[in-house]
């Protein structure tokens, strides 16, 4: 299988494209720094910038050509945006995120629908990462929460176009992964009722492992949407 995982250089598209190398594919990282993507041993890095259209376009030449086919794009690459309340988010910040996290995985989804549907055999997988936000917000995270319930909105439309051509789009949410993002959890994370509360977190290894069984399902089958988290945070409580 060729995969394609964005933001592969750390965090959860790290341990992502570790589980999938670990599973005998072969994995391109994609990201912003070439240090990070040469760590992960074993794969294929291209520096990529998903907010350039100029850039996603020569990551997916670079698929085609070096390897002639795509099975599975992971859209993970994303940022939070500064944490502080909707008065205080500047034009500036709200645009890095939309730009980022919303239309950066329409360009990469775009691109491998194009190599996907032309490719023999053709048809493909791609799994887009919604994180919980995308189904209730956290405080103080407006763009976040607002790119992440777009992200829904994209994966319904994409699978509603990918029955076409055999690909199918899936969205795996996924809360309190432990990774550098979520290390402060445990000292407390802001609330609803304003209050600090630590919350559980899980082994990130979880998430490569889900990614890794929905990669491998027949095409006729799809996981179309899936929560994972640590069984305890205050998910179902938020808000």
């Amino acid at each position: 299988m060729i995969a394609v995982v964005t933001g592969g250089g750390s965090g959860l598209g790290r341990m992502i494209a570790t589980a999938l190398l670990d599973a005998g594919d072969r994995v391109v990282v994609a990201g912003r720094t070439r240090s990070s993507l040469e760590s992960v041993a074993g794969a294929d890095p291209v520096v990529t910038d998903v907010t350039s259209a100029e850039s996603v376009a020569a990551l997916f030449d670079h698929v085609r050509s070096r390897y002639g086919r795509l099975d599975l794009l992971v859209n993970n690459a994303g940022v939070f945006g500064p944490g502080v309340p909707v008065p205080s988010v500047s034009e500036e910040d709200w645009q890095a995120v939309v730009d980022t996290n919303l239309t950066g995985s329409f360009r990469c989804a775009r691109a491998a629908f194009g190599l996907m549907a032309e490719q023999d055999p053709r048809g493909g997988r791609i799994i887009n990462n919604g994180s919980v936000s995308a189904q209730v917000p956290r405080p103080n995270a407006v763009a976040y929460t607002a790119t992440k319930h777009a992200i829904t909105g994209l994966t319904k439309a994409l699978a509603l176009e990918g029955r076409a051509h055999d690909i199918a789009v899936s969205q795996i949410d996924i809360g309190n992964a432990a990774t550098e993002l979520t290390a402060g959890f445990a000292a407390g994370t802001l609330q609803a009722d304003g209050s600090l509360r630590p919350e559980p977190t899980m082994d990130a290894r979880h998430v490569g492992e889900l990614v890794v069984h929905m990669a491998r399902l027949p095409r006729s089958a799809n996981v179309q949407f899936v929560t994972l988290m640590a069984t305890t945070m205050p998910l179902l409580g938020r808000g």
